[in-house]
This record gives C-alpha cells, sequence and structure tokens, in this order.
C-alpha cells in the first residue's frame, strides 16, 4: 500500500491510521493470484467498530476478490485477516459465520422454493432439532419445540424490523429484487452477527426499497452493528459512510472521509471522475 503523505485522504499503512476505537476487522497485506492474475495486491485496512465503513473501486479493483479472502470463500496467497483480534486466515466461510463475520451476495441466495418464514427459520445456527436422535426420541423432542418456538418469535420480530412481514408466507422465489435483498439481510441477521459484510446491496433496487434498506443499516449500526460496504453508487457512499476505502489495481489507493475522498485527485482520475462537491 502507498506510504503516508500530508495529501488528504492518501492511503496509509493500517498501524499510521489514527483508529479512535475497537477494530474488529483488520486486513494486513492480503494478496490473490489467479494464475498470471493479482486481484489482490498487498492490500491493508482496517474497519471500527459501529461504522459504516464503504468499499470502493472500479470494476476489477479487487474488492469482491477482497471480501471472498476476508469470508473464506478464498484462500489468500499471503496476507493476514483478524477478526475479533482472532486470525481467521484461510477459514471455511461456516467457521467465519461462526465467529460473527457474516457476508450477503450481489445476488441474493434463497432458497426458493422456500417462505421467507422458512428461509429465516433456516437461518441460526446450533439448532438442537438438527439433531437426528433429537427428532425421533419422543422426550427430546419437546426441547426441539420450544427451540422453534422462540426462534419463531424471533423471525417474526426479524419481518417487522425488516418490514417483510407481509410477504412472510410467500415463496421466496416470487419476490421482487429489492424484497429478496431485504430477506437476504434478514436472513444474515437470524444468525446474530457482530459484522456483516454487505456486497453491492442495493444493486437493482427500486428506489422506495433503496430507502428502506439503508433505514434498516441505519437502525442496526445505531445498535452497535459494524458494517463494510461495497456499492457502485457513489452517492450511497458518499451520503451514508463515515469513512470509505478506495481500492484500485488491487491495492489500497486511498482511504479517508467521504468529502476528503470524492476530492482527491487520484481517486478522481482512476474512478469518481467529474461529480459535484
Amino acid at each position: 500500500m502507498s506510504d503516508a503523505t500530508t495529501e488528504p485522504a492518501e492511503a496509509a499503512p493500517e498501524s499510521e491510521r489514527s483508529l479512535s476505537g475497537d477494530v474488529p476487522l483488520r486486513v494486513e497485506n492480503l494478496r490473490k493470484t489467479f494464475g498470471g492474475i493479482v486481484a489482490v495486491d498487498d492490500a491493508s485496512f482496517a474497519v471500527e467498530a459501529g461504522s459504516l465503513t464503504g468499499l470502493i473501486g472500479p470494476n476489477g479493483a479487487g474488492k469482491s476478490t477482497t471480501f471472498n479472502c476476508i469470508t473464506g470463500a478464498h484462500t489468500p496467497d499471503s496476507g493476514t485477516v483478524t477478526f475479533q483480534g482472532e486470525d481467521i486466515t484461510g477459514r471455511r466461510p461456516d467457521q467465519i459465520a461462526t465467529e460473527g463475520l457474516v457476508r450477503t451476495f450481489q445476488i441474493a441466495r434463497e432458497l426458493e422454493e422456500m417462505t421467507v418464514l422458512e428461509n429465516l427459520m433456516l437461518a441460526p445456527q446450533g439448532q438442537i432439532g438438527e439433531q437426528l436422535w433429537r427428532s425421533v426420541t419422543p422426550g427430546a423432542r419437546v426441547e426441539v419445540i420450544e427451540q422453534e418456538r422462540e426462534l419463531r418469535e424471533r423471525v417474526w420480530e426479524t419481518v417487522d424490523f425488516f418490514e417483510i412481514d407481509h410477504i412472510a408466507h410467500d415463496e421466496a422465489g416470487t419476490l421482487s429484487g429489492g424484497q429478496r435483498k431485504l430477506l437476504e439481510m434478514a436472513r444474515a441477521m437470524m444468525t446474530e452477527p457482530d459484522m456483516l459484510l454487505l456486497d453491492e446491496p442495493l444493486a437493482g433496487v427500486n428506489p422506495t426499497l433503496e430507502e428502506k434498506l439503508l433505514e434498516r443499516i441505519h437502525d442496526l449500526r445505531e445498535q452497535g452493528y459494524t458494517f463494510l460496504l461495497v456499492e457502485h453508487d457513489m452517492d450511497v457512499i458518499m451520503e451514508n459512510c463515515e469513512h470509505v476505502i478506495v481500492m484500485h489495481q488491487g491495492s489500497v489507493l486511498a482511504e479517508g472521509e467521504p468529502s476528503m475522498v470524492k476530492n482527491n485527485d487520484r481517486v478522481i482520475e482512476a474512478y469518481l471522475g467529474e461529480i459535484d462537491v
């Protein structure tokens, strides 16, 4: 990553950046290649607890590959990913999710033939009803039924929060693109995460549902959740994130407050173009 300078929003080594609070996620010197193509090139950054941090860059900048390396879909060639002080580099996605780091995808991955409620009921980990012996042993079924009752209450609270209670009994495959994004975020919340990585959550979403998604994100942030957000809509990033990380050609080009980033000459040249200040 580039050395620190006095120019606003230039990328600085994570160790030199002033961090005011807890830092649940640290990415240090991350590198990932595919054959002769370098997708992520020595990327380093940190995300502060309770923040809404934007990760931006042109197509091919390495954003999705970085997400995949953080969440276990890809194993990085080198570098480390630390979450809540623990090295999670190279762990499986389910192991990382169990630690409280959960992601969504550009294309929602709901179970289309199941209802919204059923999709949400499946999300929490460690359900005792998944143990075969409890399903066939009469006495053990009592605990399963009790847990399912509590889980169903949580599900209804979640669909109310995301304002999708009116489609709770609809099959997921019948939902609009925006409704599927709401469902995916609701399903992520059912896993009880500490931090969410959102990969273009507003792509293909109409303005009404986009506003609703953003409201839910801000509500959750006020409750203490931490977000790292990839989004191509610069207005969304600049108006909603308090910190922005810019990637270019696999590396962190710059980072800082939105007003500093969008006025940075290197960022404008690499990605933003002329935008209103």
